[in-house]
């Protein structure tokens, strides 16, 4: 066995579990899909293990793919910024940055912005995935991500954007009919429009001049995107606890009326997140850089 390191084998296998495809990183590289299986066959001889398990419809990494992809992506990422540093694309950003965002707040928050980027970078693209599921950056091949969320530990870089206020809202003739809650307690008392993609029920908490409470709603819809609650919510069926990138809109004109305002739901922030390592490729960095200026307000 050489003493180097398959240098090509790994960022042909970084680039494989990127795009989910033999063809397409054959693609993308420039390269035969002979050739590029043949990278990933040698890689897998070299580490006497298998890193994919093939099917005609499916390709899906083994447990040692999944051990090697965040190392390998890595190598990948370092080799194209040592490139780019070394020609004009360290000044000039160029190239496709995959970035994964919560569908609400691509809508609402990311989208205005976007414009602005592509003035000063007009070299760089992006390419969304809008989903409000926890995305693996790693192994789904993503550049960055925006998350809202209270962020637990892990191995992604992450830095915090801002604070994120959620409000407690029903329509005012939800609230006249049923009542105005002065403890969160009494909102299980009320029908609860739920957002949430885990399988657990939801939990509403709040803090209060070191005061804290928890409500399981009694949920008469559950869904896993808050948009969809927002026409229910004016309709009066019922109360929801949302961001207010969801519906700060409907409060301020009045379709929405937020109660409870001296409590605080459970804080969260939006962050941007990143695969560990680096050095990153400039336009990664552009993108990055710029997003929280424009969203870090």
């Amino acid at each position: 066995m050489s003493k180097l390191p398959d240098l090509e084998g790994l960022a042909v296998f970084a680039k494989v579990v990127e795009l989910r495809s033999f063809a397409a990183a054959a693609e993308d590289l420039a390269m035969s899909k002979a050739t590029v299986s043949k990278a990933v066959t040698r890689l897998e001889e070299r580490l006497g293990a298998r890193l994919f398990n093939r099917t005609s419809r499916r390709l899906a990494l083994t447990d040692a793919g999944q051990s090697l992809v965040e190392r390998a992506a890595r190598v990948l990422a370092e080799a194209q910024a040592a490139e780019e540093e070394a020609s004009s694309q360290s000044s000039a950003p160029r190239g496709v940055v995959r970035m994964a965002v919560p569908m609400s707040l691509g809508i609402t928050s990311l989208g205005p912005v976007l414009p602005g980027f592509f003035t000063a970078y007009p070299d760089v693209s992006v390419e969304l995935h809008l989903s409000d599921a926890t995305i693996d950056l790693v192994g789904m091949g993503f550049d960055l991500a925006l998350r809202v969320a209270a962020l637990p530990d892990s191995s992604l870089v992450a830095r915090r954007l801002r604070a994120v206020k959620r409000h407690v809202v029903a329509s005012s003739g939800y609230w006249a009919e049923h009542g105005r809650p002065t403890h969160p307690a009494s909102l299980a008392e009320h029908r609860g429009l739920t957002y949430g993609h885990q399988n657990a029920p939801e939990t509403w908490r709040f803090q209060r001049s070191g005061e804290e409470a928890a409500v399981r709603p009694r949920s008469v819809i559950r869904a896993n995107n808050g948009d969809v609650l927002v026409p229910s919510l004016i309709a009066g069926v019922g109360v929801a606890v949302l961001p207010d990138f969801i519906v700060g809109a409907a409060v301020a004109d009045g379709r929405l009326e937020a109660v409870l305002t001296d409590w605080i739901a459970t804080p969260i922030a939006l962050h941007l997140v990143m695969p560990p390592g680096g050095p990153r490729p400039a336009r990664v960095e552009a993108l990055a850089n710029y997003l929280a200026k424009a969203l870090g307000r």
